[in-house]
């Protein structure tokens, strides 16, 4: 093909067996509603490469644009970790012709096959790209420039790739798109983030996103498309390069004929992605990850409006004995079927070229090394290794159902909106597996008052009716009911201070909504989430079994402080362990952020801290947080300690954290802390550890109403001030003149009172001269 398009390579090649799953919102894995474990059609969709079992039935929710959402998912090799190379993006799309489908049956590709000879309208069939989309695809060159190791692929199109060199259809997901990132085409995702092992990509990944760089691809006629169709055998139809796309002309026999188009797609005009490092997660574990917390990106939902949305998230992993990146390509592929491929292994252990290619160590499929020169007299001794070229730097992913993305109503416009959601599925742990039992999602949240919470979730009535659980076989329920009080001493109340707390996760019991405090809701809004009654008019509702899946209760705003323990009553038995939740509503601004070596920011109303590139040698979950004076007091105080430095506070406490050391190598970090008032006293700023026992002074330098200051860890910032002995010097001495000179006055008009008269005189005259003038 002439005039290829520059190389793109993919970022990962080595060897790898991974599953991601989506939690919430609730990945499909191409399941739709079916009643058993295993999903019926692994191609129904998209490609996941993932297990069988995996998944949530359909279910649908809705996000006010501008609201909280955490998103939540399993992987079952780590990242963040030295031993292997790690890619996790995180992408949207919306269109009108998104849907769920109603039958398990992959979407033709031939529009005979669909209703109305129209696929993209036949809504009985689930699909996330369109039609137009994937015959492009179908037809459009292959970039081939691409590392294909010793697979034999089976066409020259878009569709063959070295992780599908068969070109197998999954839906209508383009399978170079599916294996690559970033996409050198057109395609409908936008992009949200990308966490990868090693961020000094992260320059690239946000300069070439879709989000930000326009892409320009061939644009063909209609009826080229329609001649080409069915007749191309697998063979390329549509250039990926200006020349050739602009000598299409058809009919091909026609001067005046219909020519290709080089056009360009402008990108999608939002920001680029956030891009960062991976938080760690272990290997072969398709759990929590570190903290025991789930892997999550909270993510600020956009500012549009659409009925029909989905959610990708790839999962990009390799095995870390051989770096992918910067020199694997075209040029090392098999010269020929039944070849190994003519990358270089042999070297990586110290062998030449002939050594390598004796002894097996070449990169092909199942190849057979000799390890030992002479194992034991037998000079033949060869050991087998399970490798497939096809896996080496492999790509699985998973999808929500649809959901919705809604404008807030006008009192809710510019307000903070926090979804809480449920995760999970009817079973025990095994039952489930590898999705999860039911948790609330976040089962952690810190608000201010004044802010909403959204409780929405969803669920399905076609579990495995076998599978552990109460009420209804088969179905999932939820409500929320606040926890009854703490029986029984346990530990420390510190964590709660200065706050009260509501209920207690050692107990498994609701309290009596006569007797509950939930947030500052309303007595309504309290049975409505224990008994779902906005959604459900009466019936059995001792198991919730005659409500339906869905329930809404919409963002109520928190007008109320305090720890607030809370659990759902259905799903509490031993096989299903406990869902519960709490959310944390204080006066004090706190702000959590993830931030690594390529820098960030992140601000309360009366502080913020800038993370240059290279501040930070690590990702940090930064936790940033406002005291006022009064409440610091209480919480140092606490603690058996006191602020013993200066006299008065001129500033919240700012707590920082991880405490500690956050930077090396000499590196700083930039904090500013805005004053509360105007004040005249010497102002300096103190730093504390977590445990306050000591407090040492800082350098800042004062710029009107805020400090500024360089900072290297992490603990609690306070501006304190002390009296200003050389102003309140100054000022009394002023004042003793100034009375010095009122009193020196006054003795000596009174021994000379003939000098007062003639003053007296003089203003008199003075005043009768400017009588009537303007």
């Amino acid at each position: 093909m002439k005039g290829l398009a520059v190389m793109m390579l993919i970022a990962v090649f080595n060897k790898a067996n991974a599953d991601m799953y989506l939690q919430n919102p609730r990945g499909s894995n191409n399941r739709l509603d079916e009643a058993k474990r295993e999903r019926n059609n692994g191609n129904r969709l998209f490609d996941s490469q993932n297990n069988n079992r995996g998944g949530y039935n359909v279910g649908s929710l809705y996000y006010y644009s501008g609201s909280n959402l955490q998103i939540e998912w399993t992987n079952q090799h780590s990242c963040g970790d030295q031993n292997n190379h790690c890619e996790i993006i995180l992408q949207y799309m919306c269109g009108d012709w998104i849907r769920d489908g109603t039958t398990t049956s992959t979407i033709p590709d031939n529009p005979a096959n669909c209703n109305n000879y129209d696929c993209n309208r036949d809504t009985r069939f689930g699909m996330q790209e369109n039609y137009d989309y994937y015959i492009d695809c179908k037809l459009r060159q292959r970039n081939e420039g691409l590392f294909t190791a010793d697979q034999n692929l089976k066409g020259d199109t878009a569709r063959f790739t070295r992780q599908n060199p068969q070109g197998t259809r999954r839906g209508y997901e383009c399978p170079e798109e599916r294996d690559y990132y970033p996409y050198w085409h057109p395609d409908p995702w936008k992009d949200i983030a990308v966490l990868t092992n090693d961020p000094s990509r992260c320059e690239y990944y946000q300069s070439e996103s879709f989000n930000v760089k326009p892409r320009y691809a061939c644009v063909v006629p209609k009826a080229f498309i329609r001649a080409n169709l069915n007749t191309r055998n697998n063979d390329a139809a549509i250039p990926t390069n200006q020349v050739d796309c602009e000598n299409i002309v058809y009919p091909e026999d026609d001067p005046e004929g219909e020519r290709g188009v080089w056009k360009m797609f402008p990108a999608h005009g939002i920001a680029a992605p956030i891009c960062r490092e991976n938080h760690w997660s272990r290997d072969n574990h398709l759990g929590n990850g570190i903290n025991g917390q789930t892997n999550t990106f909270n993510w600020t939902v956009p500012e549009i409006q659409h009925e029909r949305c989905a959610m990708r998230i790839r999962y990009n992993i390799s095995t870390g004995e051989y770096e992918g990146w910067n020199d694997t390509d075209a040029r090392y592929n098999a010269a020929g079927n039944n070849q190994a491929s003519q990358l270089n292994i042999g070297e990586r252990f110290g062998l030449n070229e002939q050594q390598a290619d004796d002894r097996g160590y070449v990169f092909e499929n199942n190849p057979e090394v000799e390890i030992f020169n002479d194992a034991g007299g037998n000079t033949d001794f060869q050991l087998r290794l399970a490798i497939n070229t096809a896996q080496y730097g492999r790509t699985f992913q998973d999808r929500s159902h649809t959901f919705a993305i809604r404008q807030p109503p006008e009192d809710l416009e510019g307000v903070e909106i926090h979804n809480v959601n449920v995760r999970g599925k009817r079973g025990n742990i095994v039952q489930v597996y590898p999705a999860t039992e039911y948790d609330f999602t976040p089962n952690n949240l810190q608000v201010e008052p004044g802010a909403y919470v959204h409780f929405q979730w969803t669920g399905s009535n076609t579990n495995p009716t076998n599978n552990d659980g109460q009420g209804l076989q088969g179905t999932d329920r939820s409500n929320v009911v606040p926890l009854t009080e703490q029986v029984y001493p346990e530990g420390s109340d510190l964590y709660y201070q200065p706050y009260s707390k509501f209920g207690h996760f050692g107990n498994n019991i609701p309290m009596h909504l006569d007797n509950a405090s939930f947030l500052g809701f309303s007595r309504t809004d309290l049975e409505n989430l224990a008994v779902l009654g906005n959604r459900q008019f009466r019936g059995e509702m001792s198991e919730l079994d005659d409500a339906g899946t869905y329930f809404d209760l919409g963002p109520r705003k928190v007008t109320s402080t305090g720890h607030y323990q809370y659990m759902c009553t259905r799903n509490n038995n031993f096989s299903n362990r406990s869902q519960k939740g709490r959310i944390i509503s204080r006066d004090e601004a706190i702000i959590y952020k993830s931030i690594g070596t390529t820098g960030g920011s992140v601000a309360t109303t009366h502080s913020s801290i800038r993370f240059d590139a290279g501040d930070l040698n690590q990702l940090y979950d930064i936790r940033l947080e406002e005291w006022t004076p009064e409440v610091g007091e209480k919480i140092v105080q606490s603690y058996g300690r006191e602020v013993n430095v200066g006299k008065h506070y001129e500033s919240n406490f700012i707590n920082l954290g991880p405490a500690g050391n956050l930077t090396k190598n000499g590196r700083t970090f930039s904090m500013q802390i805005n004053l509360n008032d105007d004040s005249y006293d010497v102002l300096s700023v103190y730093y504390s550890d977590d445990d306050f026992r000591t407090w040492n002074e800082v350098d800042a330098e004062l710029q009107n109403d805020k400090v500024t200051f360089e900072a290297q860890k992490g603990g609690v910032y306070i501006v304190r001030g002390n009296p200003n002995i050389g102003l309140i010097v100054g000022c009394v001495i002023a004042a003793l003149v100034f009375i010095l000179l009122i009193v020196g006055s006054v003795m000596y008009f009174r021994k000379n009172p003939d000098k007062w008269a003639g003053i007296r005189a003089s203003c008199s005259a003075s005043a009768k001269s400017v009588d009537g003038r303007v």
